[in-house]
């Protein structure tokens, strides 16, 4: 195993935990209300609301990576951290738009388990257990991280 290789993978691992502090942190207690009641809303409203709690999220996991960074002496390519957050930032809004986390659940079989947990008329239903779409929206995010994670050690070369 060369030294760059080692440098990758500790920076990998390094970023991925990182990531996935910052996106915790950014998705529930950065996010205003407004965002996340409105995020999924049809039209240019709607957009504007999940822009902006993107655009929070990103700059929480800037800041964790800038913690990181000063803190460990970790020197990844400006250009690939860059990449790596675009890549995060546009799969998360993807997802937190909420129709197209929808549509490929149904997609890939996983639409009755997206909608579970969700209130039901006449049904016991307890969503504040956690829901289906909850579920599979943070394993999205949390997938996304990782090639963000990936993206971010491709650029470390010491």
């Amino acid at each position: 195993m060369t030294g760059i290789t080692i440098l990758r993978a500790v920076t990998f691992a390094a970023v991925f935990v990182a990531l996935l502090v910052a996106h915790s942190v950014g998705d529930h207690w950065a996010q205003t209300n407004h965002q996340a009641r409105h995020k999924a809303a049809p039209g240019r409203a709607g957009r504007l609301a999940c822009l902006r709690h993107v655009a929070s999220l990103t700059l929480t996991k800037l800041g964790a990576l800038g913690a990181l960074l000063l803190v460990t002496g970790l020197r990844p390519s400006p250009l690939y951290v860059a990449a790596g957050l675009l890549v995060d930032a546009a799969s998360h809004y993807w997802a937190d738009r909420r129709s197209t986390l929808a549509w490929l659940a149904e997609r890939v079989g996983k639409g009755e388990f997206f909608r579970m947990g969700l209130p039901r008329p006449g049904h016991d239903d307890a969503p504040h257990l956690g829901t289906g779409r909850y579920a599979l929206d943070q394993s999205w995010h949390h997938a996304w991280l990782f090639v963000a994670a990936l993206v971010i050690a491709a650029g470390a070369n010491g």
